[in-house]
């Protein structure tokens, strides 16, 4: 897929990889970029980078998923393609807070599921779309120190597969972006943490990854690319990986 001339839309947008996937696209000559979030005044501010508009939205609640998709429509015309990217982080295990748990499900995982519900049969309606989802290499691997992100972002990735091989024929395009450590407002003062062992990356070089995946019309989005080499590892001998994983919880958590 070609972003000229597309409309976009990003959730996350004030900040971090959200901005930068923003910025890109418009870079790329998108008709129009929509830069979505919680933070109304971060959004405006993506906006006016990319001469595009600004939505206050809470991912973590379905009407505004579908207020933002229909006033879109309605503005802008058809999306082409949706970035569902807003996430959280949460540490701990089971012993965190039901409210806690069921806020990061919402926003890592439902979010993207309300997007597909509210947008996919308007995309197969008119011949197809493109859906960008943000997992993390969390999703493809685990997490040290958080089971509710961990948790939520392999749910996300397998929603992602879902999708992918559910409306792939209808003309439905989707493409998962599972970084390590990027550099963002949820990484500030992790740069020693466990997500970093490979580095920490800038945003720019994430959507830069993402702008060559959907052009490639690929499914995984991967800026770190040994992310795919700790995968084969994993597959190829989950006990062992787990013994590996093990050795960074005790690093890393003691």
């Amino acid at each position: 897929m070609e972003l000229k001339d597309k409309t976009i839309v990003v959730t996350g947008a004030a900040s971090g990889i959200g901005r930068a996937l923003a910025v890109r696209f418009a870079a790329e000559g998108a008709r129009t970029v929509i830069s979505a979030d919680l933070n109304a005044e971060g959004a405006q501010d993506t906006a006016r980078l990319t001469g595009g508009t600004a939505i206050a939205v809470d991912v973590g609640q379905e009407e505004d998923i579908r207020r933002l998709i229909e006033e879109v429509e309605t503005s802008h015309g058809p999306i082409d393609l949706f970035c569902s990217n807003a996430g959280i982080a949460i540490g701990g295990g089971p012993e965190v807070a039901n409210d806690e748990w069921q806020k990061i499900w919402d926003i890592n995982l439902m979010s993207h599921v309300w997007a597909a519900r509210h947008l996919i049969p308007r995309m197969i309606e008119r011949g197809g779309g493109y859906l960008l989802n943000t997992s993390s290499a969390a999703g493809l691997l685990s997490q040290i120190g958080s089971a509710p992100y961990a948790v939520t972002k392999h749910a996300a990735v397998g929603l992602a597969e879902w999708l992918a091989l559910t409306y792939g024929d209808q003309g439905i395009k989707v493409s998962v972006l599972c970084p390590q450590a990027v550099r963002t407002e949820m990484t500030k003062g992790l740069e020693d943490a466990v997500a970093s062992v490979d580095g920490m990356l800038e945003p720019e070089p994430v959507a830069e990854a993402c702008v060559q995946t959907i052009r490639e019309e690929k499914f995984l989005v991967l800026p770190h690319p040994q992310v795919l080499d700790y995968m084969r590892r994993k597959t190829a001998d989950y006990d062992r990986w787990i013994g590996g994983m093990r050795k960074l919880n005790r690093q890393y958590t003691t």
